[in-house]
């Protein structure tokens, strides 16, 4: 038998359908599912919709942790509906303040080889236990629930040669940084990024989980690490060792790509507005003025992220121009940090705790002030989503981010040294955590007669129709590369209230890009039945939001045309019945214009025959030209689509 590296091990032990081929559908077997509540409340109605009975995965888990600011009812009642819903359909339940989903699934549910898929672009987090771990929409979520095949292009595994060790001042967060430095948001498109070498060992599984959740910034499928004696250890200090299983990759394996990093030559490093990709030596943007910095999310969940900014910090005073917020990533970890000190030293130098969960890195509050700079461990800067419209959202470190709250200024923490006299603290993680289950609450043995909770926000889903065969529609919007989910359906403490309520959350699509989509949508969805939107590489890259899929369908929309999209986003269009249509030749995105209107023909058996689908473009003065498009779904997915969507063809296998 060939030698395998750890994705292959992972995919062939949970392969149903197709072959292990880069670029041609496979089907896998999913252990656990992991949701969130900005998600998690469609994943609840879509599960309803099917009319499911009970989850048939091994462990899944329904997390609140985004939407915990209740300024009315509508959070309270959502998190009211998804206990409810994980009550009925057999789900463990994490209540509000319990934790953030990723690293509280770590911790008390993440195993090695096991796989997993969540409604959050950032599950692939679960890597760096050696599980292969997806983020994906919510219905592909729900299907898993449901027992069915989790679906996905086999990715081609790119393996990254960790050499050496990290110095004084660097930390898993450079790692990150200087892979999407390489690469950009969209070098890991098509891609499982699978790291090993010598260089593993100095690393935890929590530096590894910052790394992993990071993947989903490069556009990754995932990220994939091996179990070892690290793996082994974080176990055991989660009171879990039985869980562990050694799994590693065979000698003389084979990587279709190849990267190395050499950690001694990593230096600290940031990412400026306006994306996680625009990385450089915090040396070069040295010295600039902030207003805020935070630490925390699933991006720096750790102990030891929080335990080095509070050394840093210790005994000092945070300047008087900036705001430490710090955003504990559980109860579990806030008990801990009381129990080594942490807690008392960020609070002393003047840090500002708030509850536990996403906050402000989903823009739930801890919005910057206006144009000012914003320092973060957070995984996105995206424009807007802080809830400034006009935010200045840098990525860096937990010691960069620490250093640069007691100058106000932007701040080498090698610096630190000949500010402050101080060496770098070395860390060492308590053998084992205090560990806190209190609020985790098991499934029911009889759910049976559970009934949802439904407040008066709580709609349930619209029935979708099939694909039509023709249609004569306008081009809403032209778009450029690297549109972004948060540009597509926002993020926020306005905006994720009404994730449960599609007719008013459809109110804020494309808003960020167009304040006037809405209005122009519902104008077209009545004269015309519907629009079309055009843009250009990598559509909709970012969360797993499928918000970004169904508001827009549910304003008639029933096509984008796009030189490329990101893996999530294009399921998602799928799923909810949204034809995800590809340029022939990338040189006619310049033959459209916004206003122009498009005609398509004979529309059903184009798309089933894999056909070319000519688009009519007709301009305003009357002149057309038709151009070429392609899809490049699998027969599955055409079969879906045609349907109308995932909810369609599922409950059509039920009857």
């Amino acid at each position: 038998m060939a030698a395998l590296n750890v994705t292959q091990k992972l995919i062939n032990d949970h392969l149903i359908e197709g072959e292990l081929i880069p670029g041609k559908e496979i089907g896998m077997k999913i252990d656990q599912a992991l949701l969130q509540d900005a998600t998690g409340t469609l994943v609840q109605l879509e599960l309803e919709a099917m009319g499911l009975d009970r989850a048939k995965t091994e462990v899944a888990v329904q997390y609140v942790d985004h939407n915990l600011l209740q300024t009315d009812f509508k959070n309270a009642d959502d998190h009211l509906f998804l206990k409810s819903a994980a009550q009925r359909f057999g789900l463990w339940f994490s209540r509000p303040g319990n934790g953030v989903s990723h690293p509280v699934h770590m911790e008390r549910f993440g195993k090695p080889g096991k796989t997993l898929v969540g409604s959050d672009s950032h599950s692939c987090a679960a890597g760096s236990l050696g599980m292969l771990a997806i983020g994906t929409g919510g219905l592909d979520v729900a299907s898993a629930i449901a027992g069915q095949p989790y679906y996905v292009k086999m990715p081609k595994v790119m393996g990254v040669k960790l050499t050496g060790k990290l110095p004084d001042w660097v930390s898993a967060k450079d790692i990150i940084l200087e892979m999407l430095r390489r690469h950009d948001v969209k070098g890991g498109v098509g891609k499982i990024i699978e790291y090993y070498g010598d260089g593993l060992k100095h690393l935890s599984a929590m530096d590894r989980h910052v790394i992993a959740n990071m993947g989903a910034e490069l556009g990754a499928t995932t990220t994939v690490f091996p179990s070892d004696e690290e793996t082994k250890r974080f176990l055991k200090s989660q009171t879990r060792e039985d869980d562990w299983v050694e799994l590693k990759a065979d000698e003389g394996c084979e990587y279709d790509l190849h990267d190395e990093i050499v950690l001694d030559e990593l230096v600290p490093l940031i990412a400026l507005p306006t994306s996680p990709g625009n990385v450089v030596p915090v040396s070069e943007v040295a010295g600039k003025k902030i207003s805020q910095c935070v630490i925390g999310s699933s991006a720096n969940p750790g102990l030891r992220d929080f335990w080095i900014a509070g050394e840093i910090v210790k005994g000092k005073a945070v300047n008087a121009e900036v705001s430490l917020d710090i955003n504990p990533t559980s109860r579990q970890i806030i008990q801990n940090m009381i129990d080594i000190k942490t807690f008392g030293n960020l609070i002393t130098a003047g840090g500002r705790f708030h509850q536990s969960g996403c906050m402000g890195c989903i823009g739930m509050g801890q919005a910057p002030a206006s144009g000012t700079i914003s320092l973060r461990t957070m995984p996105r800067n995206f424009p807007d989503r802080s809830g400034t419209k006009d935010d200045q959202v840098h990525l860096c470190s937990p010691e960069t981010a620490a250093a640069s709250a007691l100058t106000g200024k932007i701040t080498d923490p090698r610096d630190m040294e000949k500010l402050y006299d101080m060496k770098y603290p070395e860390y060492v993680d308590p053998e084992i955590h205090i560990i806190n289950t209190d609020m985790l609450v098991a499934p029911p043995e009889d759910n049976e007669n559970v009934e949802l909770q439904k407040g008066p926000n709580i709609k349930s889903l619209p029935h979708i129709e099939e694909l039509k065969d023709s249609a004569e529609v306008p081009v809403l919007l032209k778009m450029g590369d690297n549109i972004s989910t948060d540009e597509i359906l926002k993020a926020g403490a306005e905006v994720l209230p009404f994730r449960s309520n599609l007719p008013e959350i459809s109110k804020y699509a494309f808003t960020v890009i167009d304040e006037t989509y809405y209005d122009r949508a519902m104008d077209t969805k009545d004269k015309f039945g519907g629009h079309i939107v055009v843009a250009a590489e990598n559509y909709a890259q970012g969360s797993s939001r499928e918000h970004a899929a169904i508001a827009p369908k549910y304003l008639g929309q029933i096509a984008v045309i796009a030189k490329s999209y990101a893996r999530i986003a294009w399921q998602n269009l799928v799923n909810f019945g949204i034809l995800p249509l590809e340029f022939e030749n990338n040189d006619d995105y310049e033959k459209f214009e916004q206003g122009d209107t498009i005609k398509l023909n004979n529309l059903r058996e184009a798309v089933e025959n894999r056909d070319t689908i000519e688009v009519e473009i007709i301009k305003e003065n009357g002149d057309s030209v038709s151009i070429p498009t392609k899809h490049s779904m699998s027969d599955r997915q055409i079969r879906v689509l045609l349907k109308g969507g995932i909810i369609n063809d599922f409950k059509e296998k039920l009857n």
